[in-house]
């Protein structure tokens, strides 16, 4: 894969942090003080505030990323181009440009969760919701009821931050010519809290849909319907062979995911019948209008712990059913649902390629490198260099 422009914006790619052009540009203009991330390295203790920044929308990396993409395009000379364009917000820090912190009153409503009990949680959740509690913040005044005013106030300034930049691009592609050739696709790595159901962090996992349901807008020219809303279930992982399908590339082979170009054309069709958000020992199922959580007793000192949400009748989570008798028959079929899908989307990871689409009754024989760990498929992965072997495949 060539990479014609990579730009991080927080440090280098060799790991050097505040050694970056947009730092480089920052510390010229003797503004590197104030950029919200230098700054709340150095003063920790505002972690879980939420307050304007000290630097104009100009000056801060959304506005960077957006004029080094358009520098890009422009660059490009008429030639196709494919970007990412990672915006930080809505992150910590949660001080939006002044603009946009003014956008919302001082006395903005919280969200309607923040004091919904943690009861039937899991411990790590409700250690979570008890530590965000007991926290008053560093700023005046010092309640919890104004810290999280706060900390809700910066997060919704900087949501609207990023729609302002994302703005700026879809009005670029439109002033240029360029929107009605340009597939755009908004969406995000997870979610968060910042007081939904009174945390403030996504740390306990993946518990909830607020963490778990991502933003996912897609612009396709002549394809899709605008204003058009899809309510089946997709996955971040769908992006490449739908990018694909519409580029008129041949599927990837050994790709996850699924081609949503007839979602994006209107067919309202299911594509898959669960979606999974994965941690290392938990695992979030929705199917249907239930989220299930498993996680390995391990976790929780040998404690048969999960969760199970009926979110058509209880959008808000405030009623964990995992242990409630009658709902026994879900909680084994979402089990089961999860299970069979380990089973099915574990990669054949012992060879390569990973498709094997030989006639098996083909004498030829075929070498094939084995990998050490059982994890990495790919030749080129860390595992080769620790163990190179042969099958014969018949």
């Amino acid at each position: 894969t060539h990479v014609d422009s990579f730009l991080d914006y927080s440090e280098s790619v060799d790991g050097k942090a505040w050694q970056t052009p947009f730092y480089d540009e920052l510390r010229a203009r003797g503004l590197i003080e104030k950029e919200d991330n230098y700054y709340f390295f150095h003063k920790p203790e505002l972690g879980m505030e939420g307050m304007p920044s000290q630097l104009s929308y100009r000056d801060s990396m959304e506005a960077w990323s957006v004029r080094e993409t358009i520098r890009f395009i422009k660059e490009s000379g008429g030639r196709p181009f494919c970007l990412q364009v990672a915006f930080q917000r809505p992150h910590q820090p949660f001080t939006p440009a002044q603009e946009f912190w003014d956008r919302y009153p001082d006395d903005l409503a919280l969200p309607p969760t923040l004091n919904q009990s943690p009861t039937g949680r899991p411990p790590h959740f409700q250690h979570a919701w008890h530590a965000f509690h007991a926290s008053t913040g560093v700023l005046e005044p010092r309640t919890f009821e104004a810290m999280a005013r706060r900390l809700w106030h910066g997060y919704l300034g900087c949501v609207t931050q990023v729609d302002h930049a994302v703005g700026e691009l879809l009005a670029f592609l439109d002033q240029s010519g360029l929107a009605q050739n340009t597939i755009v696709i908004y969406h995000a790595d997870h979610g968060g809290y910042s007081g939904t159901h009174g945390i403030q962090e996504k740390a306990p996992g993946i518990c909830s849909e607020a963490v778990c349901k991502v933003p996912f807008i897609w612009r396709v020219p002549g394809a899709a319907t605008v204003g058009a809303v899809c309510n089946q279930l997709v996955e971040s992982i769908d992006v490449a062979p739908t990018i694909a399908a519409l580029c008129g590339l041949p599927p990837m082979a050994t790709v996850d995911g699924h081609d949503l170009t007839p979602l994006c054309q209107g067919d309202d069709v299911p594509l898959r019948e669960v979606a999974v958000t994965e941690n290392p020992w938990s695992k979030a199922l929705r199917w249907k209008h239930w989220r299930f959580v498993h996680y390995q007793s391990e976790m929780f000192d040998g404690q048969d712990m999960g969760e199970l949400y009926d979110l058509a009748a209880d959008p808000d989570e405030t009623a964990n059913l995992y242990h409630e008798p009658q709902h026994q028959e879900t909680v084994n079929h979402c089990r089961r649902l999860l299970l069979e899908w380990l089973i099915r989307t574990t990669r054949v990871v012992t060879v390569w390629p990973p498709v094997a689409c030989r006639d098996i009754t083909d004498s030829h024989s075929y070498d094939f490198a084995t990998v050490g760990d059982g994890k990495e498929s790919n030749q080129a992965g860390p595992a080769q260099r620790k163990a190179i072997g042969q099958i014969r495949y018949l």
